[in-house]
C-alpha cells in the first residue's frame, strides 16, 4: 500500500472507536435505522465461531482499533492483532494498556461530542497483542493458529491473492478459517486486474479450495456512521472454512 493510506486519518480513528466500541444509541440514534446491523466487531466471532471451544492461539488480520481481536480473547488464550495503519494500533495498544480511550463522535460540520471506549466486560486484554504489518506480506515467524480471522480485508488490499496464498500456512490442520468481505471491490484500493473475474465467493473458492473446505457461508450487515444523518449501511459476506 501506499504511505498516503487513508486509515491514518484521526478522523478515522474516531469513527472506527464508534464503530467497534460505541453504544447502540450513539451509533444509530434513529428508531427507524437498521439496528440489526450493529455491534459488527463483535458479530463476525460470535456469529461464525464456536466460541463454547477454547482456543490456544488466534490470529485477527486487520484488526483495525481491535474489538474483535478483544472479543476471541474471551475464548483464546493468544490473540495476535494485525492492522496495516499504525493509527489504529496505536488505538488498540492504548486501550488494551489504559481499559479507555476517548475520542469525538461528529455530529455534523464541526459540532462533535465526547466519547469514551471502554475494552468489554470479560474480555482478557492480556491476553491480546497488537501490532502493524501488511496481511499480503506477513512476517514469516507468525506460526500457526487454530483460528484465523479477517474482517472486511479481502477487498481492500492491492493485491489480494498475496494475502489468500499465505493463510494455509497460517491455519493448523483441522483449524478455522473466517473471512468478511462485503465485495466493493474499488480502484483506489485493489487495481481493477486484480478483481475477481467472477462472484467473490466463488473467487474465494478457486484460491483456497485446494487447502480449505467451505463449512457455511452468510450474510453480515454492517453500519458505520459518517454522522448523525449520514451512514454506512452494508452487508458484508462471511464464510466460515475448515483447514483440511
Amino acid at each position: 500500500m501506499e504511505a498516503t493510506n487513508p486509515y491514518e486519518q484521526p478522523k478515522l480513528v474516531d469513527e472506527y472507536l464508534l464503530f467497534h466500541y460505541g453504544e447502540p444509541q450513539l451509533v444509530l440514534p434513529h428508531e427507524s435505522g437498521p439496528h440489526d446491523a450493529l455491534n459488527f466487531a463483535v458479530r463476525t466471532v460470535t456469529e461464525t465461531i464456536d466460541t463454547g471451544i477454547p482456543r490456544e492461539r488466534a490470529l485477527d488480520i486487520g484488526c483495525s482499533v481491535g474489538r474483535s481481536s478483544l472479543e476471541l480473547s474471551r475464548f483464546c488464550h493468544e490473540v495476535v492483532g494485525i492492522d496495516f495503519s499504525s493509527a489504529f494500533i496505536d488505538a488498540a495498544n492504548g486501550l488494551r494498556a489504559e481499559g479507555k480511550m476517548d475520542y469525538e463522535v461528529l455530529i455534523e460540520g464541526h459540532a462533535t461530542t465526547p466519547a469514551t471506549a471502554v475494552v468489554p466486560s470479560g474480555t482478557q486484554p492480556e491476553h491480546v497483542r497488537f501490532e502493524t504489518g501488511d496481511a499480503m506480506n506477513l512476517r514469516d515467524e507468525l506460526g500457526l493458529f487454530e483460528l484465523v480471522h479477517a474482517a472486511n480485508l479481502v477487498c481492500r488490499l492491492p493485491e489480494p491473492m498475496k494475502f489468500l496464498d499465505r493463510l494455509p500456512s497460517l491455519v493448523s490442520p483441522g483449524g478455522q478459517l473466517v473471512l468478511t468481505t462485503p465485495c466493493t471491490w474499488l480502484g483506489e484500493f485493489t487495481p481493477p486486474e486484480n478483481w475477481p473475474d467472477k462472484p467473490t465467493i466463488d473467487w474465494l473458492q478457486e484460491a483456497l479450495g485446494d487447502a480449505f473446505k467451505l463449512e457455511r457461508t452468510l450474510d453480515l450487515p454492517f453500519l458505520i456512521r459518517e454522522t448523525a444523518r449520514k451512514f454506512q449501511w452494508s452487508v458484508a459476506q462471511g464464510s466460515v472454512w475448515t483447514r483440511e
